[in-house]
């Protein structure tokens, strides 16, 4: 482990007092060719793909597609490869795991239990993820501390054990309200429903909007208990 704490020590003095996108960049510089974004065109994760490609930051962006996606998601995607003109590269569920889960168990199995539930996230989120962090050395996320009671305790530099990588989110600090005023200022592409209640976006029959005063994280996967709420890429061991 002194390895990793020597490695995330320079990580973090590099990445002391600097901009988003001068952290970025440093990272960039580090490991040349191994440096991913992963987004699910959430507002935060809009905000780091404007970040990356007005810059023409060399840092490979990245989604994965469920199959399950809002109709309103898949817009987002179209109209960020019209804005931008950069290539986002997917990663798809293994079609071979994914019909045997959905014909031993239905399409909606999901709703059934916890483990149909991770079970679905597994296959068309966690195994596609391993793929697409292959041979890759730092993973940026658009991770925010108030998204979650989990989220809190991390920090904006960790090392993910999972993936032997370090995991950085640059916007790990900021405030809804912050991200979307960014949004709005620079004009870029965002989810429409997010104007309609959905804070937290991912598969469409796991996600609803959220009520006034309600957490983040009410809108996924609402009938689990809420302090269980993650698919599985974020969770810390």
């Amino acid at each position: 482990m002194t390895v990793v704490s020597d490695r995330l020590d320079v990580l973090r003095a590099g990445l002391s007092h600097r901009s988003i996108v001068q952290n970025l960049r440093y990272l960039a510089e580090q490991y040349p060719g191994q440096v991913s974004f992963s987004t699910s065109f959430g507002l935060e994760d809009q905000v780091i793909t404007h970040l990356i490609f007005e810059n023409e930051l060399p840092i490979r962006v990245f989604t994965l597609d469920t199959g399950r996606l809002f109709p309103e998601t898949y817009s987002t995607w179209s109209r960020t490869l019209e804005r931008y003109r950069r290539p986002i590269e997917t990663f798809v569920p293994d079609a071979g795991q994914l019909q045997a889960f959905i014909t031993q168990n239905g399409p909606n199995a999901f709703y059934e239990s916890v483990e149909n539930r991770k079970s679905c996230c597994h296959i068309r989120k966690v195994e596609p993820l391993n793929r697409a962090l292959q041979n890759q050395s730092v993973w940026i996320t658009g991770i925010r501390a108030e998204q979650s009671p989990n989220r809190q305790h991390m920090s904006n530099l960790e090392w993910d054990d999972a993936h032997q990588l370090a995991k950085f989110h640059p916007l790990f600090d900021w405030t809804f309200e912050q991200t979307r005023a960014f949004i709005g200022e620079h004009n870029i592409p965002y989810n429409s429903l997010h104007d309609k209640g959905f804070v937290s976006i991912g598969c469409a029959p796991c996600t609803r909007a959220i009520q006034p005063g309600e957490d983040f994280r009410a809108g996924r996967w609402w009938w689990e208990d809420a302090s269980k709420k993650e698919c599985g890429l974020h969770v810390r061991v």
